[in-house]
């Protein structure tokens, strides 16, 4: 008998051992009694033995959010569960939301996002500390409005380039416009980043565009594996290597950018210089200043960032400011295309802009789209581009009904929290109404966070709104947008980025 229970041991010890390296998760956690019972003190469903709640999520990738909608349903506006041995707090309540990220103290990102980290290094995506802090300072100034002015010029001529894709598909049965939008959005984010011009939707540096939609997809591979969450496992697999020859292409690709563009500047040639008024001034004959330029100057004038820091920078955006605005130019189409009423009042606006001219849109016809603004933000309420955010937390925190320990993960799920129905009445209509100012300005500041919200918040989010405006602008007024599917029929993606399982289906009349 004593063989045996030896004999157990060892094999639970084995386990243990087993886990603990292939799985990136605390294990001290299992022993932190006092932890464990805050933790036990939230509602949720009953774990199982070294497993947790893991096996809840093993579901196909499109029934994710219906899991944790159930779940967050059955048990309260906070609730835990547990995998392998560590919790997570999911928080929905917009005073606990605020209480996280609004301080200071709550601002390093969960172990998920450590798998972004071979492609997007520690750029300010992933980074937290000094780091996240100085880059924050330093990046800010390249979404000053003046500069965001110079980028609509960009936004027109790649959306010219879209209209003219789109019109090879009048009078087919349908299309699939998010496959066009995405390397619309991919075209504008190289020329804003780097200054290069890619033609991702003529079919030009196709090397490059497949190789950032492949990392997308390795990288939520090895989100829903999480026995590849450790990376010296995942090195060891077909798809860890395949990343490695990916990341070679992008990485490649980006430094070789970074090295042109510092030979440029060193040379004298297209140098720009930030001035106090947000500004800039030109030295050479490109028309506008880049990412990568006020990356490049800072580097060079105050020796602040590497070739490696600007890279990682530059990924990040790129990652960060591509299939996100895709995502909501597409939704917000979806949506409209969904309610021609609505799609109508848009028309109207840009009527009164626009007259009868055929003109481009500037910086100040964007600002003056405020039912546009209320459109696109209404779709982003119901299809937020990144579904869902994580932090794990440095010390412990009080919120208003429990308290969350150290080193616990609190995901926040921008999905469910935009479907409060005590703060959006009838939360599945689409109704651009719930944006108008008086309306907007009365709700928690913590309801609404499709751009995050806090310190951490979204730094491209004007830039992505007026990005959005530019694209919907110049499809609407072109087309009469009709949605092909009904909401309740799209499968719905819960991965980096909110994405529907089969594309979503419009069909294109002429105006």
């Amino acid at each position: 008998m004593l063989s045996l229970i030896v004999a157990l041991v060892l094999a639970i010890f084995l386990l243990l051992v087993i886990l603990a390296i292939v799985f990136p998760y605390d294990y001290t956690w299992m022993f932190r009694k006092a932890d464990s019972k805050k933790i036990e003190m939230i509602p949720g469903p009953k774990p199982m033995p070294l497993f947790g709640n893991i096996l809840l999520f093993n579901v196909p990738a499109h029934q994710l959010l219906n899991v944790l909608l159930r779940l967050h349903k059955e048990y309260s506006s906070t609730f835990r569960i547990w995998v392998m041995g560590f919790p997570e707090v999911f928080i929905t309540d917009p005073d606990d939301i605020e209480i996280i990220l609004s301080s200071r103290s709550h601002i390093t990102k969960s172990l998920d996002y450590n798998l972004l980290q071979p492609w997007l290094g520690t750029g300010l995506l992933t980074s937290s500390g000094d780091k996240w802090q100085s880059h924050r300072k330093i990046l800010t100034p390249a979404f000053h409005f003046k500069i965001l002015e110079e980028y609509v010029q960009v936004f027109n001529s790649n959306s010219r380039v879209l209209i003219q894709k789109l019109q090879e598909n009048v009078g087919k049965p349908f299309v699939d416009i998010s496959s066009y939008v995405t390397m619309c959005t991919l075209d504008i984010i190289c020329e804003t980043a780097m200054g290069i011009t890619v033609n991702a939707q003529t079919g030009g540096q196709t090397d490059y565009i497949k190789a950032v939609k492949r990392m997308s997809e390795l990288v939520v591979h090895r989100q829903t594996a999480p026995w590849l969450h450790r990376r010296s496992v995942f090195k060891l697999t077909p798809s860890g290597r395949e990343q490695g020859r990916v990341l070679k292409k992008l990485h490649g690709f980006t430094e070789q950018v970074i090295k042109e563009r510092r030979a440029e500047y060193r040379a004298g040639i297209n140098r720009f210089s930030v001035v106090n008024n947000g500004s800039y001034e030109n030295s050479g004959k490109r028309k506008h200043m880049t990412f990568l330029d006020l990356l490049i100057e800072v580097s060079e004038k105050e020796g602040l960032l590497s070739d490696t820091d600007i890279r990682e920078e530059v990924d990040t955006f790129m990652f960060e400011g591509h299939d996100t605005t895709s995502a909501a130019i597409s939704w917000a189409l979806f949506t409209l295309g969904s309610h021609p009423e609505i799609q109508e009042n848009v028309i109207r606006e840009l009527g009164e802009i626009f007259g009868d001219s055929e003109r481009e849109a500037t910086y100040e016809d964007l600002q003056k789209m405020k039912y546009m603004e209320q459109v696109i933000k209404e779709a982003l309420r119901l299809y937020p581009s990144v579904p869902g955010i994580c932090r794990k937390l440095d010390v412990d925190v009080k919120l208003k009904n429990y308290m969350i320990p150290a080193g616990t993960s609190t995901p926040i799920i921008p999905y469910i929290i935009h479907r409060n129905p005590e703060i959006f009445p009838n939360p599945e209509e689409f109704n651009p109404d719930h944006f108008l100012p008086e309306v907007a300005q009365t709700r928690h500041p913590f309801a609404y966070i499709p751009f995050s919200a806090g310190p951490r918040n979204c730094i491209g989010q004007r830039f992505a709104l007026l990005e959005e405006k530019a694209v919907l602008a110049s499809v609407l007024r072109k087309f009469k947008i009709q949605s092909l599917d009904r909401r309740e029929s799209i499968d719905l993606m819960l991965q980096l980025i909110l994405r529907p399982k089969h594309g979503i289906r419009v069909k294109l009349t002429p105006r």
